[in-house]
């Protein structure tokens, strides 16, 4: 299993080896401090490098491909795009026990995403509708098609389909796995026919940066590419609801298929981490089933229109 290579993985990560690494590779950035971020991501471990620079290092061969991936394509979307997103300065190569590629970049400042600390959530869900439409307007010629490296955002969520449905096997009798299952086959059905355009992969509270109370920069590029956007929508359920929900898919305007396959992306996140939360950690599977029943009743509401 991944999660359990990426804890092994990162239990060898720390600012000693990323000193090193710097000092070995990036001689004259090896005087600046070290240490780590407040709040970091599981894919990646993140270090402050002096006061403007970070150092990223994936935290498992499966988030390898994110580090070039990002390097070459961040600054060809950046100038076409409202919000700042990350600007990487240089490629560290394996060295030091450290067996994978690495970033240096340029550090962001902000606070992650949350209710509390917008000015007003109908007003950050139209920004970040307005973000994930000038993503989609950057010219995807020859950009990387979704496939292993974006976890198959990008694609049809029938590649999740065998999970899922463990997943619902799993929760039989703990949550409505009938209206769950009707949720999922609609997003099975509607087939994405649109052409390749880029998409985030996980546009999401922790990877939206807000400053004053608005959105000034979206971050982790690591599962993007270029296919079906229909992913970006899933913050409607994870992060909106009433007012903003409808303020960000006014912006958007998604057709009815790309809503029902969005619709299945988020229950297909919510369902398996459920699973895995229902009986060991009740504050995640609370959040859980939060989104679940969000999507189930979206979903009713469409079909009773």
């Amino acid at each position: 299993m991944v999660d359990q290579q990426q804890r092994d993985g990162r239990a060898g990560i720390d600012a000693e080896l990323v000193r090193r690494l710097i000092a070995a590779q990036f001689p004259h950035w090896a005087s600046l401090p070290v240490r780590p971020v407040e709040v970091e991501g599981w894919d990646n471990r993140t270090y402050r490098l002096g006061d403007d620079l970070t150092v990223r290092l994936p935290t498992h061969e499966a988030y390898v491909p994110a580090v070039e991936k990002e390097h070459r394509w961040l600054p060809r979307l950046a100038p076409v795009l409202p919000l700042a997103i990350p600007e990487s300065l240089a490629l560290g190569q394996p060295g030091e026990g450290y067996p994978h590629p690495w970033a240096v970049r340029r550090w962001i400042p902000g606070d992650t995403a949350q209710p509390e600390r917008t000015a007003d959530m109908v007003t950050f869900a139209e920004s970040v509708g307005e973000f994930v439409l000038a993503l989609r307007r950057a010219d995807p010629t020859d950009g990387p098609l979704a496939g292993a490296h974006s976890f198959y955002r990008g694609t049809s969520p029938e590649h999740y389909d065998d999970e899922t449905r463990r997943a619902l096997h799993s929760l039989a009798g703990r949550i409505d796995t009938e209206r769950a299952t009707a949720v999922w086959k609609s997003a099975l059905d509607a087939t994405w026919t649109g052409p390749p355009v880029w998409f985030h992969g996980d546009i999401a509270h922790g990877n939206l940066l807000v400053r004053d109370g608005s959105l000034t920069a979206v971050i982790d590029f690591g599962t993007s590419g270029v296919g079906d956007p229909a992913c970006d929508l899933v913050i409607s359920w994870t992060m909106f609801s009433g007012p903003s929900r409808t303020a960000f898919r006014e912006v958007v305007e998604p057709d009815s298929g790309a809503w029902a396959r969005a619709r299945g992306w988020a229950l297909w996140k919510a369902l398996i981490v459920l699973a895995g939360t229902i009986d060991s950690d009740p504050d995640t599977a609370a959040e859980q089933r939060a989104v679940i029943d969000e999507v189930l009743a979206d979903h009713d509401l469409e079909v009773s229109l």
